[in-house]
């Protein structure tokens, strides 16, 4: 069974009093930057009937690995095709960690504060874990374990919390909370030099050849 499988809708009772919600999903203030540990509030408006309403309203768990300790995902959003009009509010699943040319993934990636040693070969158990939950992945990662990868998307990302430092081949650039960055299926690597975890929003468009 996949970790990133929702919990049950909320009821009306709770639909009635966001307060206990707030608390529970970890976004009261000054409680974002511990995102990555918690259960996120998801909404989805929908069309029925001719008139617009809301379709799903649910928490959302983070996806963690064992082989990276510290990272989480949760998975917000995925579309392999483009939407039809009305959209579909179902959600789709499971899908490869990353979008095909025309899909689209949103995220809420959560990098921790980078360690100090290089990370060794994985397990074989660890190597299965990481293509049950996050499917691809692995396939687009680079064999040194550095981080460094490149895939055919368009990703459009914004800082919740935190600090994280986008390397590239040729420079690297510090990014803060609130800033905003459109990554262009660029070879890179994201490193936390702060002391407390990184959270992005994160949109990956996928991207088609020439």
């Amino acid at each position: 069974m996949l970790r990133e499988q929702p919990e049950p809708s909320l009821t009306a009772r709770h639909l009635s009093d966001p307060d206990p919600r707030r608390r529970e999903v970890g976004l009261a203030t000054n409680s974002i930057a511990a995102v990555g540990e918690r259960t996120v509030r998801r909404v989805v408006t929908g069309t029925a009937d001719g008139v617009s309403r809301v379709s799903r309203d649910d928490l959302v768990r983070p996806v963690t690995v064992s082989a990276l300790p510290g990272y989480a995902w949760h998975r917000l959003w995925s579309l392999d095709d483009s939407p039809t009009d009305p959209p579909s509010a179902e959600v789709e699943g499971p899908l490869a960690h990353f979008p095909p040319p025309g899909g689209i993934r949103f995220n809420l990636y959560t990098v921790p504060p980078q360690q100090s040693h290089a990370s060794g070969p994985l397990s074989a158990e660890a190597e299965r874990e990481l293509e049950e939950l996050l499917p691809g992945r692995t396939a687009y990662m680079e064999s040194d374990q550095s981080g460094m990868h490149r895939t055919s998307s368009v990703d459009l990302i914004c800082v919740l919390s935190g600090e994280i430092w986008l390397e590239l081949e040729a420079e690297e650039v510090h990014l803060r909370e609130g800033d905003c960055l459109v990554q262009n299926a660029t070879r890179h690597a994201w490193r936390n030099k702060g002391d407390r975890p990184c959270t992005m929003a994160i949109v990956l468009v996928g991207a088609g050849a020439r």
